[in-house]
């Protein structure tokens, strides 16, 4: 039996998050948004970089986040 790799994903920089592009249970693909962050009144699109599923979302709309803090978790 195969063990699942755990993959969090984080925030890359200070920011407000604007939207979760995805729900906990939906299968990402490589490339697909994630999350839609603002700073500076720039949008900044969250790529997941794996394919897999999400099992944890940390943030939602209208949180702030710092560098580095875990927006969600997925699994392959």
């Amino acid at each position: 039996m195969a063990r699942e790799q755990v993959t969090q994903i984080v925030a890359e920089m200070v920011a407000n998050v604007l939207e979760v592009a995805v729900a906990a249970g939906e299968d990402v693909e490589v490339g697909d948004t994630v999350v839609l962050l603002e700073s500076m009144k720039m949008e900044i699109p969250v790529i997941a970089e794996l394919a897999g599923t999400v099992v944890a979302i940390k943030v939602a709309p209208g949180d702030v986040v710092q560098e580095g803090d875990l927006l969600l978790t997925l699994t392959r």
